[in-house]
């Protein structure tokens, strides 16, 4: 399975639209470009493996593996990049300005019932992310 990524560059924050087979699963939000600076910058375009992770804070989750020079890069809600990522991904229904979203939540649990099946059939999930 390949989930496809089509990031813009704000100076707030990036945004993104989430495909899955060529259609629209959902929207993203990351942090600025910043050079791929640890905490402060939005990974680099490219291709990624996506795995289960658990965590007590996020529960069940995607770990974006292989990212260039940075570790725990996560899939996770979250409606304001600035404030609630430092690096991560977060899927939200509606983009309400750059590195902003709403309802991420409801969009997280929108990206699991389609990612999920397949991770849990060993099946590999692959992130492509460009602009």
């Amino acid at each position: 399975m390949e989930l496809v990524l089509k990031r813009s560059y704000f100076k707030k924050g990036s945004n993104g639209s989430l495909f899955i087979k060529g259609k629209l699963l959902c929207h993203c939000i990351e942090l600025p470009w910043k050079n791929n600076k640890r905490s402060h910058s939005c990974i680099p375009e490219g291709k990624y493996r996506l795995k289960l992770r658990y965590s007590p804070k996020f529960k069940w989750h995607f770990h974006v593996l292989g990212v260039p020079n940075r570790s725990f890069i996560l899939f996770h809600p979250a409606n304001n990049a600035l404030r609630e990522l430092r690096g991560c991904i977060a899927p939200v229904k509606r983009l309400s300005g750059p590195g902003k979203g709403l309802d991420s939540r409801v969009a997280f649990q929108q990206l699991k019932q389609q990612v999920y099946p397949a991770l849990k059939r060993k099946e590999p999930v692959f992130l492509i992310i460009n602009s």
